[in-house]
């Protein structure tokens, strides 16, 4: 019996069914004609800076809606459904943009950054946001994403750990089947270099076997972030190498300085990373934090409480962007990762992982295309149907716990990806573009906004369902104004208290007085 076997085996049923998820899912609201959103965060979707459920990532233009946690796919989808539902009926014109890529975009100075209101807190998101745009520029921000939120009961750290490495060398397998963002707008690449080539006549751009631009060279990625070599073999070497980024002076940062002669502040500080979020990978250990807590200090002092995957594109062809047979690959895959054996990572391994990420979502899709496995190149559709034919037990398992067959039908619909390209996302995108659109990026994803935007008001939303999110609305606006109404420390004390390094976790010190989390 192999080691993943035994360990599947030691999972009974009903742990089985502890898996909880929840999802994050990012969308730019969009004109008719497909342009940026120029206007405010609407003001029936209440307060940014305190909705449970609506909020804004980096942009004013770029919503994320919020789940709960659930423990199934069906309930975490309806609750993502609906908090669409209400969303839409507050956009008046505008629509979501439906894919990861965004749409047609304004001079990179003109794209509105995140506003959250007078409180400390609510300037601090902001002052953050501005250091994003003075470190990669303002562009790179307004590409969206899902990001799936996971756990299983009683796993400890060491435990999430490798999982983490092991999904890190498997991420390519996710970006083939479900990358869903092979082409983009030209003016999402005008003035920057990049490998991309154009398509048709209509300002379009692509790979021709690109899988998610979104995590190749032209999404989020850094030059500098990319001297971080971040080890993932326990929690110690992870929050060291996360305690040095972030305090840490980087040259270029403190040459741009932390305020502006004008007065006006630039970023939070001048480390390499300002806070932990700027942080980017394909996945993160997470906890929740504590009012004031820093994230490092939560992880240091309490563990890793779930994971976050974060390389999750849009999927334009269905309306709330992820299906519930996603999510149950999703699960199958996390679970392989957390049963499978799981070595500790190298600087050489970690280095190849990279170029197996880029690779993929430039070319993921070349017939014959090879990826690093151990030393030795391996055909990326070889490597791939490898892993799917070893989850079968692992969806047999989960199949068994919830009496239902629907985890096998998940495996069976990525095996028909792995023996057929021209079925993934990516390349269907492609595919109906050429067909229905001109080769036309932003008129392909524009037709699918509109087309979802009327499917969703479509759908049956109650008077008590409108009347409890519009009541979460109006609390939150309630629960901005008592944050702004209790601040009394200059916000400059504030940046200084929350960027110190006594707050990362160097100890089981109480940490310095609570300040509301970035």
């Amino acid at each position: 019996m192999s080691n993943l076997q035994a360990r599947l085996g030691a999972l009974t049923p009903q742990r089985l069914k502890g898996v909880r998820r929840g999802i994050e899912k990012e969308s730019l609201r969009a004109t008719p004609e497909g342009g940026l959103a120029m206007t405010p965060h609407p003001h029936l979707l209440g307060s940014a800076l305190t909705h449970p459920h609506i909020t804004t990532d980096y942009s004013e233009a770029q919503l994320e809606l919020i789940t709960g946690v659930h423990a199934s796919p069906e309930s975490c989808l309806e609750e993502l459904l609906q908090i669409h539902q209400f969303t839409y009926r507050a956009l008046a014109d505008e629509m979501l943009w439906v894919s990861s890529m965004p749409c047609n975009l304004p001079a990179d100075e003109n794209i509105p950054i995140g506003r959250y209101g007078s409180s400390n807190v609510g300037r601090a998101k902001s002052v953050y946001r501005m250091g994003l745009a003075h470190r990669y520029g303002r562009r790179m921000q307004t590409i969206s994403g899902i990001h799936y939120n996971w756990s299983l009961p009683d796993i400890s750290s060491e435990q999430y750990f490798a999982l983490i490495r092991n999904f890190r060398r498997h991420a390519f397998l996710l970006l083939y089947l479900f990358g869903a963002s092979p082409a983009a707008c030209s003016s999402f690449v005008a003035g920057r270099q990049h490998e991309l080539r154009p398509l048709g006549d209509g300002g379009s751009m692509f790979m021709p076997h690109g899988t998610s631009l979104r995590m190749g060279r032209l999404g989020y990625q850094s030059d500098a972030q990319a001297s971080l070599a971040v080890s993932y073999n326990g929690l110690d070497g992870y929050a060291q190498s996360l305690h040095e980024a972030l305090t840490r002076p980087y040259a270029a940062y403190e040459a741009v300085g932390i305020v502006n002669p004008g007065g006006e502040y630039n970023q939070l500080a001048t480390s390499l990373l300002q806070i932990e979020n700027e942080f980017y990978g394909t996945i993160r250990p997470k906890r929740v934090i504590r009012p004031g807590e820093r994230p490092l200090h939560a992880l240091r002092e309490r563990g890793v409480e779930y994971v976050e995957v974060r390389l999750l594109d849009l999927n334009p062809f269905v309306p709330i962007g992820i299906t519930a047979q996603t999510i149950r690959f999703l699960d199958i895959f996390l679970l392989h990762c957390l049963l499978s054996d799981s070595p500790p990572d190298t600087p050489q391994e970690i280095a190849a992982l990279g170029r197996n990420q880029h690779k993929t979502a430039a070319f993921g899709r070349e017939p014959g295309l090879r990826l690093e496995r151990g030393g030795t190149d391996v055909p990326l559709t070889q490597w791939g149907t490898e892993l799917v034919d070893s989850f079968a037990p692992i969806a047999a398992a989960l199949d068994d716990a919830h009496q239902s067959p629907d985890y096998g039908d998940a495996l069976r619909a990525a095996r028909a990806l792995m023996q057929d390209p021209e079925l993934v996302p990516s390349a269907r995108v492609l595919a109906v573009m050429e067909r229905d659109f001109a080769n036309s990026f932003n008129g392909f994803t524009r037709a699918q906004s509109q087309q979802t935007k009327a499917k969703l008001l479509a759908l049956p939303f109650s008077a008590a369902q409108q009347a409890r999110f519009a009541a979460l609305s109006e609390q939150s606006v309630r629960d901005q104004k008592a944050i702004e109404a209790a601040d009394s420390m200059p916000f400059e004390a504030y940046r200084q208290q929350y960027v110190s390094p006594e707050r990362l976790g160097l100890s089981t010190a109480a940490i310095a007085p609570a300040l509301a989390a970035v």
